[in-house]
């Protein structure tokens, strides 16, 4: 059982002071980008023609298909394992700031990325209260 320096009490217990609804709001925030992340990752993997096409489009070579296939997956997986979310989230983050440069460099809008990176760390920020210490949005 882990144990925070701050308060000394087991991290489980802290989780356990967030409540029901933002709890569940926070699960719900959390699982939305899952499915546009898991099949960006497979669309990668399958390379149809719009893949391939779009990587063109973007200015990347299609052989990297693979390797940022492996790469968004990684980082899904380690954002849906509860213990691991956190590092899921920030290497999420850094992929997503990627597609967003991007986007940037050939001038094309770039929101949906941004989206799904505040809604990964909103979801993160309802169910984790070692997140609301890190980042306090109001004083205690």
């Amino acid at each position: 059982m882990a144990v925070t320096k701050a308060t000394s009490m087991p991290v489980e217990t802290q989780r356990g002071t967030v409540s029901k609804k933002a709890l569940w709001a926070g699960y719900i925030l959390s699982f939305l980008p899952i499915p546009l992340l898991l099949m960006s990752a497979v669309m990668k993997f399958l390379k149809p023609s719009d893949v391939v096409e779009g990587f063109a489009h973007l200015g990347w070579p299609s052989e990297l298909a693979l390797a940022l296939g492996i790469l968004e997956l990684t980082c899904v997986v380690l954002y849906i394992i509860p213990r691991t979310a956190v590092l899921g989230a920030i290497l999420l983050t850094g992929y997503l700031g990627g597609a967003i440069a991007t986007h940037v460099r050939i001038g094309e809008p770039f929101v949906v990325q941004a989206i799904l990176g505040a809604v990964l760390w909103l979801g993160l920020y309802l169910r984790d209260t070692r997140i609301r210490t890190l980042i306090p949005l109001r004083r205690p």
